[in-house]
């Protein structure tokens, strides 16, 4: 399990473990924040498709599907 900081996840990189259609790097773009600016989703943008996709920000904790920066 990664350490993340909601707060700090916007602009971040990740390295998706199983890419799916060439879909490898993402870029956190936007946060998706209730009403007292608690951190619930975060939009990733495949670097080479620009694809968007939402998802719960603690999906990024499992590292057996993502991983922290580009490798």
């Amino acid at each position: 399990m990664h350490q993340i900081n909601p707060q700090k996840l916007l602009l971040s990189k990740w390295t998706s473990i199983a890419p799916q259609q060439k879909e490898k790097h993402f870029i956190v773009v936007k946060l998706i924040k209730d009403e007292q600016e608690t951190v619930l989703e975060c939009v990733l943008e495949a670097v080479l498709t620009r694809t968007q996709y939402t998802l719960p920000w603690r999906d990024l904790k499992s590292t057996e599907h993502w991983r922290q920066g580009w490798h």
